[in-house]
């Protein structure tokens, strides 16, 4: 399947929430007044972009039909369209510009962390790239365990310890052993830790001194997986890792799952942190690198859902 049409079937249910109504509104008005950006501002709400970014899209919707002395209702919609690619584009690339470079991923249970993590290994080694993984999640056996299955799925590499081990020790292992085995990334779990409890993010920050001590020249990705059909939670969830760490990026799962994928853009407008993947299903390649203008246009697509 075509990545488009991934992306547009795993945002079929915002799509139809959001993006139906927004066109019913259109239709149903004759003119461009107060009345239907109030209309627009509580749609945009309701698929959890948040007051303060939707309140800041109507804006630039006013501002842009007088610029453009537009006065067809209909033609709101592209220029909604423009406005969200326009807030949406930036840094969503990973930076993997060194050898190795390292990416650590964090967020709490349940959020599909391990899973993404071994999707995107399996994404980087078909790339070309010689990736080798770290469980720093040393709390669960099952953590461990299942990356282990990811690992062996992916044909790379897994160092690991027993349960219980220190999460920091087997991070400075991973970063000896991709040393040695030239390694071109290197991606380390860490345990689901609840935001809110000063000694796992105390504990986060040591592994994060390791990382700077033993590869001070690596390029480092903080990559934060967020379940997106948690909606305003996940907004909070990030509020609090990021005060913690320096997020450099979002994996936002299960959008498939959710009829408020507005979340992508509360991320990035309110957080000013980039969605750098997202999740839009259950196979092994439905984690998609985020790419603005793809993301927009399977979101307002037109195509009949087979």
């Amino acid at each position: 399947m075509a990545l488009f049409e991934k992306i547009r079937k795993g945002l079929r249910k915002t799509r139809e929430n959001v993006v139906g109504q927004f066109d019913s509104i259109l239709k149903n008005f004759t003119k461009i007044d107060d009345e239907l950006f109030d209309e627009l501002l509580e749609i945009l709400v309701l698929s959890d972009i948040g007051i303060n970014s939707a309140q800041k899209i109507c804006d630039e919707l006013k501002d842009k039909a007088k610029k453009f002395g537009i006065k067809d209702p209909l033609e709101v919609r592209d220029l909604l369209k423009d406005t969200l690619k326009e807030m949406l584009k930036g840094n969503a690339e990973l930076n993997l510009s060194t050898n190795p470079s390292v990416i650590l991923v964090i967020g709490v249970n349940g959020v599909g962390k391990t899973t993404t993590i071994g999707k995107l290994s399996l994404k980087l080694k078909n790339e070309g790239k010689n990736v080798i993984l770290g469980a720093a999640d040393t709390f669960r056996a099952a953590a461990i365990d299942q990356l282990q299955i990811w690992a062996d799925r992916a044909r790379v590499d897994l160092i690991r310890q027993e349960e219980g081990s220190d999460p920091a020790a087997v991070v400075f292992d991973t970063i000896s052993a991709a040393k040695s085995r030239n390694c071109n990334v290197i991606i380390c779990d860490t345990a689901g830790r609840l935001h809110n409890k000063k000694n796992l993010m105390d504990e986060l920050s040591k592994i994060i001194r390791i990382i700077n001590r033993e590869l001070p020249d690596a390029a480092v990705e903080i990559l934060l997986v967020l379940d997106a059909t948690t909606g305003q939670n996940a907004i909070n969830q990030a509020k609090e890792f990021k005060k913690a760490t320096g997020i450099t990026g979002i994996a936002l799962t299960k959008l498939d799952g959710t009829a408020k994928g507005g979340v992508v853009l509360s991320i990035k407008d309110e957080l000013d942190i980039p969605v750098k993947f997202i999740g839009v299903g259950e196979q092994i390649d439905d984690l998609q690198p985020f790419d603005a203008d793809s993301f927009v246009e399977a979101l307002f697509s037109q195509e009949t859902e087979n």
